[in-house]
């Protein structure tokens, strides 16, 4: 039977370790990453195509959307988090929210599929000067049928981000030492599934999407879910569920309010006289949590003055642990923010480079989104190389289960970012002097420039993923309280929503801090302005996003050197205590 506590089979009975969870249990959530990201990935790298095309959005404007959409697909899973971690357990929160991301995709298949939900194709003046006054662009009641399609996508996702690396979590047993061994591969073969399905997507989806049609690519990506929804649930019977511990919001609030009312209360000097967690008042507690220095203040929550009155009042000092364990992490998460601001611009921007330049290979032409094919095929032979090859005897080396610790392998991460952001600016300046040498500066395409000269920032951002996008997703997951786990894996997706607003935020800036008059007026635009990137200067914002990520790498050494691990992650340790 399982050592830890609050998991249960599907019909609420104690698990059976012999019957329930393990490697097999997590095979089917693998299957489900990887249909459900073949769809997402697909159209977070390729959307931007059917924006500026059919829906006849400018470079910013579209480049705006699609960071807004990957955005919404990381935030949304925090209310799924909150759910899943309060009150109904992960599967059945998957469940009651998956079926609105196909609903989403259904949408934008009807509008793209109906000529009158969009706007008509530009005329033959399109390719001359006077483009921006011969297409018109999407608006009105199609423009809020476009944005409906998209951000019901996210919710359905987001229950998927944030339930699924947790429930995978749960299926390993950390008291044993293979399982956990087990839990840390799980985490990787969760990334290379994600990866494959963004390789069957860029391969399958955009093929689709870009010679059948979006509204028939939108209708297949609506199946892929389906089917990935189907397959999941077939192991319900194998799953180990985690049962609700209440709201993880509220019992950090309770310490807040009760550590504010007792700001003048004196700390006692034995600290086993602060309110100890027992079964009888804290029912919901799966995990004991030792006391640790610092937050004095908060431990203020836990004091006995003899006229508490109730939960916000006097807290545990459980509850105050799994407060101080967030506020540690906050400055790892902050630095992972600014970290990540790159990633979606480049990724989005190099699509619409990709498009002005030669895209032939032999005499076939390709897409600029399956460009991204050379970092995910990167990104998976790494990671079965790392999992199965570097690991083992980095394991023996340095006694991390992983080889390495979390923040070791995510500064890998940001130091791959800052070369990716320093070489796109260089292919940039090339390309442009490819385009005026060729005289096709005032074009949108046909450059003499093969598209594989955006291979290398592939590469490098395939490090990236390899490395911190792995390296947090399990940091947060492993670091947070057992009634936390599912919040633990939306604070990681939520970096990469907040990192891409705010990207959103930086492309608004730029144009605006760098725009000179009006054109009309012999003023110049701005660095980002308008439908054709010759006339830009994305070079320029590149190196202003290698500024960003040095910054970043700074401000992340700094509290990464400073940060002290709650569970160390050696090899055969309990790593924690159950109730």
């Amino acid at each position: 039977m399982s050592s830890s506590s609050g998991l249960v089979d599907w019909r609420g009975r104690p698990v059976d370790t012999r019957k329930h969870g393990g490697v097999r249990a997590s095979i089917f959530i693998h299957a489900m990453v990887l249909l459900t990201n073949a769809p997402n990935i697909a159209n977070v790298l390729n959307m931007v195509s059917y924006l500026r095309g059919t829906m006849h959005m400018g470079v910013a404007e579209a480049t705006t959307t699609v960071t807004n959409l990957f955005a919404a697909l990381q935030v949304f899973s925090i209310p799924a988090a909150l759910l899943a971690d309060s009150y109904v357990k992960r599967f059945y929160t998957v469940i009651l929210l998956a079926p609105i991301e196909i609903i989403g995709y259904i949408v934008l298949a009807l509008q793209a599929y109906t000529p009158s939900l969009h706007p008509p194709p530009c005329s033959p003046a399109a390719t001359t000067a006077a483009a921006s006054t011969t297409c018109e662009p999407v608006r009105g009641a199609n423009l809020s049928l476009l944005l409906l399609g998209l951000y019901l996508v996210p919710i359905g996702d987001g229950a998927m981000k944030a339930c699924l690396p947790a429930l995978g979590g749960d299926q390993f047993d950390p008291a044993d030492p293979d399982e956990q061994r087990q839990e840390v591969s799980f985490y990787n073969w969760y990334t290379f599934a994600a990866s494959t399905g963004g390789f069957v997507g860029l391969v399958f989806i955009v093929w689709v999407e870009n010679s059948k049609g979006w509204g028939v690519g939108f209708a297949i990506c609506a199946a892929f879910v389906l089917l990935g929804l189907l397959v999941w649930a077939a192991a319900f019977p194998l799953y180990r569920n985690r049962l609700p511990t209440g709201s993880p919001i509220t019992r950090i609030l309770q310490v807040f309010v009760a550590a504010f009312r007792k700001r003048n209360v004196r700390l006692p000097e034995d600290p086993s006289e602060l309110k100890q967690i027992n079964q009888d008042d804290d029912n919901n507690a799966l995990e004991v949590l030792p006391r640790t220095d610092g937050f004095g203040c908060l431990e203020k929550a836990a004091v006995r003055t003899g006229n508490d009155a109730g939960a916000w009042s006097l807290c545990s000092v459980n509850q105050v642990e799994e407060t101080k364990i967030l506020l540690r992490m906050a400055p790892i998460f902050a630095a992972a923010v600014l970290g990540y601001i790159p990633m979606p611009l480049i990724l989005t921007f190099t699509v619409q480079q990709g498009s002005t330049m030669n895209t032939k290979l032999g005499s076939v032409h390709i897409s600029p989104a399956t460009l991204f094919l050379i970092p995910i095929i990167f990104q998976l032979v790494i990671l079965i190389l790392y999992d199965r090859v570097i690991v083992p005897p980095l394991r023996r080396l340095t006694g991390y289960v992983g080889g390495v610790t979390h923040l070791q392998r995510i500064g890998v991460g940001f130091i791959a970012t800052i070369m990716a952001t320093a070489v796109a600016a260089v292919v940039e300046t090339r390309r442009k002097s490819a385009a005026h040498e060729s005289s096709l500066a005032d074009g949108t395409a046909g450059i003499p420039l093969s598209v594989f000269w955006l291979t290398p920032q592939f590469f490098l951002i395939g490090i990236f993923d390899v490395t911190s996008f792995v390296g947090l997703l399990e940091f947060f997951c492993s670091e947070v309280s057992m009634g936390m786990k599912s919040i633990g894996s939306s604070i990681f997706y939520c970096i990469l929503g907040v990192s891409a607003w705010l990207g959103s935020l930086l492309i608004q800036v730029t144009n605006r801090v760098t725009r000179r008059g009006g054109k009309g007026n012999g003023g110049s635009g701005g660095w980002l302005d308008g439908a054709n990137l010759n006339n830009g200067k994305l070079e320029r914002f590149y190196v202003v996003l290698c500024i960003i990520e040095v910054v970043a790498l700074l401000s992340y050494v700094f509290f990464a050197r400073r940060y002290v691990y709650r569970n160390e992650q050696k090899v055969g340790d309990p790593r924690r205590d159950y109730v």
